[in-house]
């Protein structure tokens, strides 16, 4: 069980609880925290002092004052008509990121929410009950208001929830289930739910996961891939990283070597060649550029997941309220644009592996690893799938980060656009990942006509794993299905049913 605090969170414990579906619990401290600032707040109603979002309407309407028996339904009416998600929806494990993000920050004890609202995020956390969040429709400044306004339905017993089979159904149906009654919102409580950077932070999170893996991967997948090549293992000398300096090159360089040693596959400077290709020597130098960006990413999202994100903030126990703009998403945006781009490289340099495996101009490889060149086409077009792959990659690598579109009657004038960006970097991770399973499959084949009992130890208990995942190539088959099979088993995701690309819509 993991304790939440509001300040200690980090990646590993949100995939024991995201992922491997690992309950939490609430530190006591931190609850005390979320009753003080509570204090503050009913004081300010009580007293009928003017503080933004809480007696006010929001946005432009911030200079409107709101009377104290329309409080409650000035929450209401907020949550309902920011519920503007559109399109598909989020993966359920982005849902239940989002719910866990979205309690951690409450707990920091500036929002002037109840004890109740954290319990019941607890309780639907540990209960597995997921929002159906739509992902389109934020600009990722006053926060993620549409995407956390559909999950601040669900307290409120509206909008709906993914049922056991992944499905979505009306969310008060399955509170009944569950026997969770739901809550009326009071003062502040909606804005605290909504104003925040979550859902963008929780796709980020989950990005963030699956990449690590992925960079992992396209490691042992390219030394495959030098295996059926014979190439040169000379460029994975320590001491061409060390002379550049970049820890993560020489990481990537070791982990290279380590995977390779004991190879009769590999050759040495000037035996068969002097050098490789770019794709082969500098596999060093662009993954670990990759495996820096990654190190920024996870830095940048451990920070926002401590955060407090909504307005206006609470401090010294009410003497100091402050409205800011925390919600303003632009550190995420920043990362997931630099993500996309980091990881549509992997796949860059993938793909130029694949083609020196199928092109026989370039190896000495059956054309195409094909068992009956021209009669059969062999791998010919899981090339052509790569290409495309990541020429879509290169236009969703383009930066959200840099558009912003005023809103709220030119209130809100420069916003971050950072839940486009992170999900575009979702979409990219999916791309790269097929890309990958294309490069596994064409270097399980290249290494087999090599011969696979000559290949290092280390890779050949992969190559085996994935052989019982994808055949032998003895004759052109619907290739499709091995590279999604092969996409499948390289998933981090552990929980089939938090997987995939959510894409039917909410409603």
């Amino acid at each position: 069980m993991i304790e939440l605090t509001g300040h200690s969170l980090t990646i590993d414990q949100l995939k024991r609880v995201c992922v491997d579906l690992e309950e939490v619990t609430i530190s006591e401290k931190s609850m005390e925290d979320v009753r003080q600032s509570r204090l503050a707040v009913e004081d300010i109603v009580a007293n009928k002092k003017t503080v933004y979002g809480i007696n006010t309407g929001f946005g432009k309407f911030s200079d409107v004052l709101i009377n104290e028996e329309d409080v409650e339904d000035l929450q209401l009416n907020l949550i309902r008509s920011h519920a503007c998600g559109v399109g598909g929806i989020f993966p359920e494990v982005v849902s239940r990121a989002m719910m866990v993000l979205r309690l951690n920050a409450l707990l920091k004890g500036f929002s002037g929410v109840r004890s109740e609202i954290v319990n019941f995020l607890e309780e639907l956390i540990n209960k597995q009950v997921h929002p159906v969040i739509p992902q389109q429709g934020s600009l990722g400044a006053s926060g993620d208001l549409a995407p956390l306004a559909h999950l601040a339905l669900v307290l409120m017993g509206e909008g709906k929830v993914f049922d056991d089979n992944g499905q979505p159904v009306e969310a008060k149906l399955v509170l009944n289930e569950k026997s969770i009654q739901p809550i009326t919102l009071k003062a502040k409580e909606g804005l605290a739910l909504i104003n925040g950077t979550q859902a963008m932070t929780a796709m980020g999170v989950i990005n963030y996961i699956e990449a690590e893996q992925l960079a992992y991967d396209s490691e042992w997948i390219a030394a495959l891939t030098i295996e059926g090549l014979e190439g040169i293992i000379d460029a994975f000398h320590p001491a061409i990283h060390q002379a550049r300096g970049f820890k993560q090159q020489e990481q990537v360089a070791e982990r290279m070597d380590n995977w390779l040693e004991g190879s009769q596959l590999i050759t040495r400077q000037g035996e068969k060649r002097v050098q490789d290709a770019y794709s082969i020597r500098c596999i060093p130098q662009v993954h670990g550029a990759t495996w820096k960006t990654l190190d920024y990413v996870k830095e940048t999202l451990e920070i926002e997941a401590n955060a407090a994100t909504d307005n206006p903030l609470i401090f010294d126990e009410g003497n100091l309220v402050v409205s800011g703009g925390n919600f303003h998403g632009q550190p995420i945006a920043l990362a997931m644009d630099f993500l996309k781009i980091a990881i549509a490289e992997l796949a860059n340099i993938s793909e130029r592996r694949i083609e020196r495996l199928v092109n026989p101009q370039l190896n000495d490889l059956p054309p195409f690893l094909s068992p009956k060149p021209g009669l059969e086409s062999g791998a010919m077009i899981m090339q052509y799938a790569a290409a495309s792959l990541v020429s879509e990659n290169k236009t969703l690598a383009h930066p959200a980060s840099v558009d912003s579109i005023p809103s709220s009657a030119n209130q809100e004038d420069h916003v971050s656009m950072g839940t486009i960006a992170s999900r575009h970097a979702g979409s990219i991770i999916q791309n790269s990942r097929r890309v990958l399973s294309i490069e596994c499959i064409c270097a399980l084949q290249a290494v087999e006509y090599k011969g696979q009992e000559k290949s290092a130890p280390k890779l050949l208990e992969k190559w085996s794993k994935f052989r019982s995942i994808v055949p032998n190539i003895t004759r052109d088959r619907i290739f499709s299905k091995d590279i999604e099979a092969v996409k499948d088993a390289l998933s981090p995701l552990s929980n089939s049913e938090l997987q995939g690309e959510a894409e039917f819509s909410a409603f």
